[in-house]
This record gives C-alpha cells, sequence and structure tokens, in this order.
C-alpha cells in the first residue's frame, strides 16, 4: 500500500475515494473499505483513503479529546489488511480547519486527489465551521456550480444486533465497551480482540528485578482501557505469538502521576526485545491498577496475575 503525508500535490488521481479517521477500522470501517473495494474494481480505479493526523476532535480540543483507539502505524497497518491500495494521511492544522467547504471539494478531491467516485456516509460533514454535507457533494457529483463529476455513493449504517436492539457500530461504541471492562462486546464490534502496538523501550527494570521482567511501550495518548489483562503478543518480524499478562497504567506503586505505559510480561521468553515490534491484543481483564504498600506486596500481585493468565490459556487452550 502506497502511503503519502503532509499538502496534498495537485493530480493524484484518478481514484475511488473514501475519507474518515478510521480510529480503529472496526466492522463498520472495514464494510466500507470492501465496498469501495468494488467501486475501485468496477471502475478501474486505485481503491484509496484520506484520513486525518491528528485527529480533528484532538485539534480543536486537546483535553476533551476521545482516547485513540488505535496509533496512525496500526491503523494503516489494518487499512492495508483491507485490501487499500493508496492512503493520504492529510495533517490536520488551523489551515484545514479554515478551509471552507468548497473549496475542499476543489482543491483536495478533485484538484488534488482527482477523485472520480467518492463514498461517504450521509452523515459526513466536510469544511470549515463543518458547513459541507451531503448534500453539496450530490451537487459537485453533478457537475453543478462548475464542478468535475463523479459517482458518489452513500454508505448506510453497519449495524450490531447482538446484544438486543440493533445498534451502530461506530469507534465511539468501542470506546465505551473497552471503559466499561467489556472485551468481549469491543471483539464483536471490531471483529477481533482489541490491540494495542509500539515499539519497545527500554524502562526502569523493574520488573526484571521483582521477577517478572516487562516489554514496555510507551503510549504516548490517554490509551482506552486501563487495568491487567491477560494477553496474547504478536512480534512483528516473525509473527511470533506469546502469551502473557499486561498492565495498561501508571503504575502508582512506583511513581505518582507516570506517564501511561503498556508493560508486557510475556511467558517463556528469555530473548532481547528492545526496538522490536509488537501488537498486543487484550483477552480478559483480571483487575484495576491498584497502588500496593511497597515492592514486596506488588511482587505478590504480580504473581497471582501471571498465575491466573496461565490458568486462562489452559482453559482456553
Amino acid at each position: 500500500m502506497q502511503v503519502t503525508h503532509g499538502t496534498i500535490q495537485p493530480g493524484g488521481g484518478p481514484v475511488a475515494l473514501t475519507i474518515g479517521n478510521f480510529d480503529g477500522v472496526h466492522r463498520g470501517h472495514r464494510a466500507m473499505l470492501a465496498r469501495l473495494a468494488e467501486m475501485a474494481r468496477r471502475l478501474r480505479l486505485p481503491c484509496s483513503v484520506l484520513t486525518f493526523e491528528p485527529h480533528p476532535r484532538e485539534f480543536f480540543s486537546p483535553v476533551a479529546a476521545p482516547a485513540r483507539l488505535t496509533r496512525l502505524r496500526e491503523k494503516l497497518e489494518l487499512i492495508a489488511e483491507a485490501g487499500v491500495d493508496r492512503v493520504h494521511v492529510l495533517r490536520f492544522g488551523a489551515r484545514l480547519a479554515a478551509l471552507a467547504a468548497d473549496r475542499f471539494i476543489d482543491e483536495v478531491l478533485l484538484g488534488g486527489l482527482g477523485v472520480r467516485a467518492l463514498l461517504v456516509g450521509r452523515d459526513f460533514r466536510f469544511g470549515a465551521k463543518r458547513a459541507g454535507d451531503f448534500a453539496m457533494l450530490e451537487a459537485a457529483a453533478r457537475g453543478g456550480s462548475g464542478h468535475q463529476g463523479f459517482e458518489l455513493q452513500a454508505m448506510p449504517d453497519v449495524l450490531d444486533g447482538s446484544a438486543g436492539e440493533a445498534q451502530r457500530v461506530s469507534s465511539s461504541g468501542v470506546r465505551a465497551a473497552l471503559a466499561a471492562d467489556d472485551l468481549e462486546s469491543a471483539a464483536r464490534l471490531l471483529g477481533r480482540a482489541y490491540s494495542m502496538s509500539g515499539r519497545v523501550a527500554h524502562g526502569e527494570k523493574l520488573g526484571r528485578t521483582l521477577g517478572f521482567p516487562t516489554a514496555n511501550i510507551v503510549l504516548r495518548r490517554r490509551p482506552p482501557l486501563a487495568g491487567i489483562f491477560v494477553v496474547e503478543a504478536e512480534l512483528e518480524e516473525t509473527h511470533a505469538v506469546l502469551r502473557g499478562v499486561a498492565s495498561v497504567g501508571r503504575r502508582p506503586t512506583v511513581r505518582e502521576n507516570a506517564a501511561p505505559l503498556l508493560e508486557v510480561h510475556l511467558f517463556d521468553w528469555s530473548g532481547d526485545l528492545y526496538g522490536r515490534h509488537l501488537r498486543v491484543r487484550f483477552l480478559r481483564k483480571l483487575r484495576d491498577e491498584k497502588k500496593y504498600d511497597g515492592l514486596e506486596a506488588l511482587r505478590s500481585a504480580i504473581g497471582q496475575d501471571a498465575a491466573q493468565a496461565r490458568d486462562y490459556f489452559r482453559k482456553h487452550g
């Protein structure tokens, strides 16, 4: 998959395009990407995605913005797995936020990306103050107001009815499930176990001192879940899947107000993981993070967590 970043240069098309943040790349996103791929094949066009970095809500209100489900790298990996040919990551800043809706159509969609087919939801909004809507795109698609025409389709909502009344599959729904410690519902909406990924960094080596060495991944943004979990971790280079137990949180026993960290203790592993990329899948929550009265109490709690995780894997194969 071809990935480009930054300012869109004219003459990039023609393409079949969809637009969105795609946080989590859940079942609804994957249904949209599958439909886009069908349009692209029919029209013999590259299957393309326009996404934004940072998330627009992070730009307008960094403190109140929702927790991210996926880092940019993992999001791009998941989009590539869906069969997309091209992704352009457009920086969302003051200039883009102030761009009028009609100019977004002319300069970004038509002049920049060369859109010949577009797939979005009917509630899609764009341009300064979210003034652009599906009706404006319909007018542009017909070739009105001097626009070059293009094919436009509306993506219907993808619904999940497994819990009774059907609800729209959405990133906010996944976040709500994770915040409620409902990993099963989150996995159902995602179509897979929730995962976090990143490169293993050097830490304080406290886990090794306690007898439970960990692979540490620094979380630069607030995670959508917290606590102690049974996990599987996949090594990027070999795709080997390792079992273990993980902590997502701020380590209150060790330090006050520490930055959030993902710490993974892998069973039956003794190699060097520094600098290697891990994707960690969350299978079951064991407990909330807790502040203990000293390191010996922490060591005992980690031992119990590891025993529970091993018992989970014995029961679930």
